[in-house]
């Protein structure tokens, strides 16, 4: 295990490590919010992060296993390809935006625009969620244990929402759509991967009514 203190040098120092010699398993103190702390890894790293992170924290991850033992500010797991992230407090908005791939975790809360422009990834979010969550996604799986703020899916394409609680005001484009057998196990496996605990017959499934994809005259009053 490789252990690195924060408060004795700095972001820059530890994501330079981290990309020249990525193996194995660190643990990296004090954070105290900084920001961009391991951003752009590529590698089968393991990290533990004990505390909480500022922004673009776990930008553009691959391969990596990250947690977070506290709350992460704007744009966590930003653009990530694979691996996954986890934190164990809240996050800021834009969590996990434009990720093409891998699982993001969070055991707490998620403020606006959660999974915007999201390009492939799974998110998991054991709390609720602020307002224009998933806008713009275009693939991927977004679940909400809890409740959802207005404008929801806004402008959705082929991503998925999985929603437990309550839901104020649908974003454009953004239906509730029937919730199968087989929709239901998609969703217990992605929750028994994420190591979130909910009951999967709680949630509603919302996706895109496909109307806005192509401009249409008919529907000129809902761009």
């Amino acid at each position: 295990m490789t252990r690195f203190d924060l408060a004795r040098d700095s972001v820059r120092s530890l994501n330079q490590r981290l990309h020249e010699s990525p193996a194995g398993h660190w643990v990296v103190s004090h954070p105290d919010g900084r920001h961009c702390i391991a951003a752009g890894l590529d590698a089968a790293v393991d990290i533990h992060i004990e505390g909480h992170v500022g922004y673009y924290c776990a930008g553009m991850n691959q391969q990596a296993d990250i947690t977070i033992t506290g709350s992460a500010g704007p744009g966590v797991a930003e653009n990530m390809m694979s691996g996954s992230v986890r934190v164990k407090g809240n996050v800021s908005q834009c969590a996990g935006a434009s990720a093409h791939g891998g699982l993001l975790i969070v055991e707490g809360d998620a403020s606006a625009r959660c999974g915007i422009s999201l390009k492939g990834s799974d998110i998991v979010v054991a709390g609720s969620v602020g307002h224009m969550s998933a806008f713009m996604a275009q693939t991927g799986r977004l679940v909400i244990c809890g409740d959802a703020g207005n404008f929801l899916g806004d402008s959705i394409y082929e991503a998925v929402i999985y929603l437990a609680g309550k839901i104020g005001e649908l974003g454009a484009d953004c239906v509730e759509k029937k919730m199968t057998a087989q929709h239901r196990q998609c969703l217990a496996d992605l929750l028994s991967a994420s190591g979130v605990e909910a009951d999967p017959d709680r949630f509603r499934r919302y996706g895109s009514a496909r109307k806005l994809y192509h401009f249409n005259s008919d529907h000129a009053g809902d761009y």
